[in-house]
């Protein structure tokens, strides 16, 4: 085991095995769209302005000269604008960085105080509670440790309280003791983002002292829709909505800001594609997509999600659809391998086959989930049409509350 426990960062396999974090992984073939490039030799034109070489009698013309003369104490137009530009970023850098934690994690649970587990993250501190000042960092930055701490830019060392974490969004809050920190980040609006835009990402990879590491990149787009696996087998059955820049995230990074030129956090940085050949595709959850799910866990301790108490399987995904004695014509739905609270109640065994919800077709996992947590809430009835054999069958089942994280 790798000191830092963010085994998505690895670059030592290839990215169909790589492309996880511990609340969730990138489906194999999701990268299929990136096709090898083909890089050329870059030809560059270059104008050369020769002076000299004329007779004495030819004299050089001074307006010719003046454009090409820099005027003493002048910087270029060129170099004013790198300068600008570079002092916006030094400006922006400087104003979060102070904001933003390391994470340390140690003791797995269920291991003995002695154990050598132990896991580096980083974190945004971003309000202030009283006598406590609250961090953002990523679920898979926290998950399962006993014992978190938290190092300040000043290198200080201070034990964190987890105060709420949530899988499916990636995201968690701390508590620390809030004497003598001065500033907390201020957050930004996501929705504003635009392709193209300066980005900023700060944290702290590979736990390379206690100063927050500074790369700027750009957006590559505001908005993009990711598959990902909450479970280890592989199969996608959820999707994030994220940020996607090529500010450089490398191992350690998770839970740091993405920031603007502004100096608002606008993200929080979640994961990234490490392999031979992919540069420059890292993610970002949008803080305005984060800030609801912040608020539900300093209020909740979790994020409220009906569920109907199924371990499932896409049907187009199952090896010996013929045990299943359904249909040949059914091609599409969801596969029950496990039942348990309200599906057990209502009479749902192992091994019927999902198709439809409330009348709406589910050709999978995903679907199901999503229409669950998108469209119905604690305590709602739901319709579950489904084959037992070759018999279709309708059921009504109350949803409960999803009672782990």
């Amino acid at each position: 085991m790798s000191l830092f426990d963010d085994d998505f960062y690895s670059t030592k396999v290839s990215y169909k095995e790589s492309l996880r974090y511990s609340a969730g992984r990138l489906p194999k073939g999701w990268l299929g769209w990136l096709l090898p490039a083909i890089v050329g030799a870059a030809v560059t034109a270059v104008l050369f302005v020769l002076f000299g070489g004329g007779s004495s009698n030819d004299p050089v013309q001074p307006q010719a000269l003046a454009a090409f003369a820099p005027v003493p104490g002048n910087v270029a137009v060129g170099e004013e604008n790198d300068r600008e530009i570079s002092d916006t970023v030094v400006s922006a850098a400087e104003r979060v960085s102070p904001t933003v934690v390391s994470i340390l994690g140690t003791r797995r649970e269920g291991e003995k105080e002695r154990g050598s587990s132990m896991g580096l993250g980083s974190g945004v501190m971003f309000e202030r509670a009283g006598d406590k000042v609250r961090i953002v960092t990523n679920n898979h930055v926290v998950d399962g440790f006993t014992k978190l701490d938290v190092v300040t830019i000043t290198g200080e060392k201070r034990e964190a309280v987890l105060v709420g974490s949530d899988q499916i969004t990636d995201l968690a809050v701390l508590e620390i003791d809030g004497s003598g920190i001065k500033q907390v980040a201020e957050f930004g609006d996501s929705d504003a983002l635009r392709a193209g835009e300066t980005a900023i990402a700060v944290g702290n990879p590979l736990g390379l002292g206690y100063a927050p590491t500074v790369t700027k990149g750009i957006i590559s787009w505001p908005k993009r829709t990711i598959p990902v696996a909450l479970g280890r087998e592989g199969e996608f059955d959820w999707e994030m909505e994220v940020i996607q820049t090529d500010a450089a995230i490398n191992q350690g990074n998770s839970g740091g800001a993405l920031v603007n030129l502004s100096g608002k956090v606008v993200g929080i940085n979640t994961l990234k594609v490490a392999d031979m050949g992919v540069e420059g595709l890292g993610f970002a959850i949008p803080i305005n997509q984060a800030k609801t799910v912040i608020q539900a866990l300093i209020t909740d301790q979790k994020i409220k999600r009906p569920y109907m108490g199924v371990v499932t399987q896409d049907l187009h995904l199952f090896a010996g659809t013929e045990d299943l004695k359904i249909p040949s014509d059914v091609k599409r739905g969801v596969i029950v391998l496990e039942v348990t609270g309200p599906a057990k109640v209502a009479g749902l065994k192992s091994g019927d086959v999902i198709v439809e919800l409330d009348g709406k077709p589910v050709d999978g996992t995903l679907a199901l989930r999503k229409y669950i947590y998108g469209y119905k809430q604690v305590g709602d009835k739901l319709d579950v049409t489904f084959y037992r054999g070759a018999k279709k069958n309708t059921l009504k089942l109350k949803l409960e509350e999803l009672q782990n994280r």
